[in-house]
């Protein structure tokens, strides 16, 4: 969880408080074969691709670049990966005609399966991208699919398109009494408006099996991922309960990924044929984070942690925690939830004035109250709509604000001494809470004479699902063989 302002989403979905995804990043500045590396973000554009492009382009990319830095928080770093992703990108930009052209390429820190393109040459990738590949090809599909998009200037028809969400946002406003600049569910509709249309998305399917092939690369990867990711999506959905992510604007329907085979086997011819490069890829990718990041805060059974912030928290028994990049959002099965996130509040402004500042609907003003819990400054109060009751709490440590929301369609006693639970467990962290912390990794493993993909995924069976994760995450099936001396990706508590 991020130290970035959020406005509370009042609105609930099926019962739960909603949740929006945001994350760390990484940024990387590639020219040709060379790289250079930023901590902050805070780079030149790239030269416009492909030249000649509308000098509003650079405008664009330059504005939105680093909104989405700081909207994704921060900085992922992991070298053999960058230096990965640079020669793959120097390889595609020859094959697209663009050998001296500059594209900037951005790592996210997120698990969330996604990559997305901006006009001027910005191109953006996951880390969940890169976990749930399995060879340099399919991560070439990916980024030859987004350089498509900036070369065919769909980013631009994009961005275009974004100017008629002004209705939407005095719609947002009306509703929710939210500051759109900042509400999460503003942003969620800008993107969702900003999502490439369906055929937009087979002209960049088209073109970038033509990059990937031109450049070497198995061509027929690309429908080999897209099938990988439908399968992904559907474990994602089962155990979040949402199917947010990279099918959210690249859907992987069976039709789209018997396209792109066809492209591929008209193009290059039936055989597979390029360069896949598996052992070098997962060479690459070994002790990558998987899932959260611990920079974001770690859930350890009921609690959450955030080392960096040094902070902890825990939630009543029956609640479910789960850790986007701007919220930890707990849920109990009987329709109650909690939501936590910051807030940038001035230090002159009191926590009982900015809880009555408006950003809460339906704040009973008269209910605020503050005190100070372990050592820190809180200040408290109910709300209520029409279908729901919220005890609401506000809290300074170190000059940071955070805020508590807890969610029921009726106040009761036990609701009630649910939240208190929770405000009063809210203190900074020790030894012994950062010491529970696991990190979730990826490492690769050599299959031996007589391993099976079952055999290999028992060594996940510490993780929930994680037998199940291991044949998506490496394009198996259960009772599937597997090649001694290949090697086989697993995940990994450290």
């Amino acid at each position: 969880m991020t130290r970035t302002k959020h406005i509370i989403n009042k609105g609930l979905r099926n019962g739960l408080l909603a949740v929006s995804l945001l994350a760390l990043s990484a940024c990387t500045s590639f020219t040709g074969s060379q790289i250079a590396v930023s901590q902050t973000g805070d780079v030149p554009a790239p030269t416009v691709v492909p030249e000649g492009t509308d000098p509003e382009d650079v405008v664009i990319g330059r504005r939105e670049h680093p909104r989405i830095i700081a909207a994704y928080g921060g900085v992922y770093s992991d070298r053999a990966a960058e230096i990965m992703v640079a020669r793959i990108v120097g390889r595609l930009l020859a094959a697209a005609d663009q050998p001296n052209a500059q594209f900037q390429v951005t790592i996210l820190d997120t698990s969330e399966v996604n990559a997305f393109a901006l006009p001027g040459g910005y191109i953006y990738v996951t880390r969940g991208i890169l976990a749930l590949a399995s060879d340099t090809s399919e991560l070439a599909a990916v980024l030859a699919h987004e350089i498509a998009h900036v070369t065919l200037r769909h980013a631009r028809a994009r961005t275009d398109r974004t100017r008629t969400t002004a209705i939407v946002d005095r719609v947002i406003t009306g509703v929710l009494g939210g500051d759109t600049s900042t509400d999460a569910t503003a942003n969620r509709t800008r993107q969702s408006m900003a999502a490439f249309g369906q055929q937009q998305e087979l002209e960049a399917d088209h073109e970038g099996i033509k990059f990937a092939g031109k450049a070497g690369y198995d061509p027929q990867a690309a429908a080999r991922f897209l099938g990988v990711m439908s399968r992904f999506a559907t474990f994602s959905a089962g155990q979040n309960g949402n199917n947010a992510g990279f099918l959210s604007s690249h859907p992987s329907t069976p039709a789209r990924i018997q396209k792109a085979l066809e492209t591929a086997r008209t193009m290059f011819g039936q055989a597979q044929v390029g360069e896949t490069d598996r052992t070098g890829y997962l060479d690459s990718i070994t002790g990558l984070t998987f899932g959260d990041s611990p920079a974001q805060g770690s859930i350890v059974g009921r609690k959450f942690i955030h080392s960096a912030s040094k902070f902890t928290f825990t939630v009543p028994d029956g609640y479910t925690l789960q850790n986007s990049q701007s919220a930890v959002v707990g849920v109990a099965g009987d329709g109650e939830a909690v939501r936590f996130d910051s807030a940038d509040v001035q230090a002159n402004i009191g926590l009982a004035d900015y809880l009555k500042s408006g950003w809460i609907a339906g704040l009973k003003t008269d209910s605020v109250t503050t005190r100070t819990v372990n050592g820190i400054e809180m200040a408290s109060g109910v709300a209520q709509t029409d279908q729901w009751f919220f005890r609401v709490s506000v809290m300074r440590l170190d000059g940071q604000v955070y805020r508590f929301i807890f969610a029921a369609k009726a106040d009761s006693a036990r609701f009630s001494a649910g939240a208190e639970a929770t405000l009063t467990s809210f203190r900074r962290t020790d030894s012994s809470d950062l010491n529970a912390i696991r990190k979730v990794a990826i490492r690769i493993v050599t299959a031996k004479a007589g391993d099976t993909a079952d055999s290999l995924a028992r060594q996940m069976a510490g993780l929930s699902r994680g037998a199940e994760l291991f044949y998506i995450i490496n394009d198996l099936y259960p009772g599937d063989p597997v090649q001694p001396g290949q090697k086989y990706k697993v995940v990994v508590l450290q």
